[in-house]
């Protein structure tokens, strides 16, 4: 079976004096570019120019975009140590401090409990965070008010998620190897689903299968980067499908994280540390040292004949530890740092179709 997925070559290499952190996709035409020097860059794509920067924080996890709407200007969300911070971005000034912000809320339990990462719902009414004690939280835009889910992870958690079409329901991803799945209003586990650590060969230990990327597609298919080098795909939760998958009725509650739709892959010799889908059934995989690949879900709901083939596969030129990935359009915008520390942003443009039948073996537990 042939796989098809698009292409990107090299366009443009941003640097800047800190290593990129994060990246997100701001509004029309923009990235959002987040650092460990605590500032933030807001880039215009179409002249690569920064627009706007905000200074003076701790380190930036994170940062997400909310749209303006009837009762809401443009604001950009950011996570600096234990703080999610929001700020206005319909102002004449350039450079913004903590003292611009619209809104300040410490909600790690103290400056060790660091928020790892943020997300927004598609009504723009509540943002997720995640914190290092396991925490999972939500913020409920409309009074600010911050509630946390009953159950948390074990260990670090460092991936959130909403479910799409689904602004009640959370996934998350944590360094206790478990996926999460919450009923937001209720604050409540709804599903969970744990992974187990690559059996040693020739007496050499792998890394622990840390949840260190997630994504779910619009139709409600789950991806998750690992430490060891592995993705797990999840498609009980897809809404429709093709590729053999037939019509799936709206259930009550997502399922994706059900045992008989899910299988894992071996995709890199090291962490995927980040991973975006590019359609419902197509995502790209970067590993820590910056080999990034395009993969394609085959095959029907449900793991009996369910694969997923790797299109193909390029490494970054210039990044030498690679933190962030993110699309942006027609743009694949790839983040980290230099050997000398010092951050850089590599620019791919998109060059076409490209098909294939290279495939990758998938394992099931």
């Amino acid at each position: 079976m042939t796989a098809s997925a698009k292409t990107y070559g090299s366009f443009k290499t941003l640097n800047i004096p800190a290593q990129v952190t994060c990246l997100a996709a701001g509004g029309a035409g923009q990235l959002l570019v987040g650092s460990d020097d605590g500032s933030v860059r807001v880039y215009d794509l179409s002249s690569f120019k920064v627009t706007k920067a905000i200074r003076g924080l701790a380190s930036v996890s994170s940062v997400s975009w909310q749209s303006q709407s009837a009762s809401q200007r443009d604001c950009l969300w950011l996570a600096s140590g234990r703080s999610v911070i929001a700020f206005t971005m319909n102002t004449d000034k350039l450079v913004l401090t903590v003292s611009d912000a619209h809104l300040k809320l410490d909600v790690g339990s103290d400056d060790n409990d660091a928020v790892n990462e943020l997300t927004m719902n598609k009504n723009g009414d509540q943002v997720a965070f995640c914190l290092d004690s396991g925490v999972v939280g939500v913020i409920n835009l409309c009074n600010n008010e911050v509630s946390q889910m009953r159950n948390g992870h074990d260990s670090v958690c460092g991936s959130v998620r909403f479910v799409p079409n689904r602004p009640g329901e959370l996934v998350t991803g944590g360094y206790d190897s478990a996926l999460l799945h919450f009923d937001v209003l209720q604050g409540r586990l709804l599903s969970r689903d744990d992974l187990r650590a690559i059996a040693p060969s020739s007496g050499l230990a792998m890394s622990p299968p840390f949840i260190l990327s997630l994504g779910i597609s619009p139709s409600g298919v789950l991806a998750a980067g690992t430490a060891d080098g592995r993705i797990y795909v999840g498609t009980s939760g897809e809404i429709s499908g093709d590729a053999g998958g037939a019509r799936r009725n709206r259930r009550r509650k997502w399922e994706g994280l059900r045992s008989d739709g899910r299988i894992l892959v071996e995709v890199a010799q090291g962490p995927v540390t980040a991973l975006a889908f590019t359609s419902p059934r197509e995502f790209l995989t970067c590993s820590l040292l910056g080999s990034v690949s395009s993969h394609g879900i085959c095959g029907p709901v449900g793991n009996t004949g369910l694969t997923v083939r790797s299109v193909w596969n390029r490494n970054v030129e210039d990044i030498f530890k690679v933190n962030a990935m993110v699309v942006c359009g027609n743009l694949l915008v790839l983040g980290g740092f230099q050997k000398d520390g010092t951050g850089i942003i590599e620019i791919w443009e998109e060059r076409g179709i490209n098909a294939t039948d290279t495939s990758t073996t998938a394992s099931q537990e």
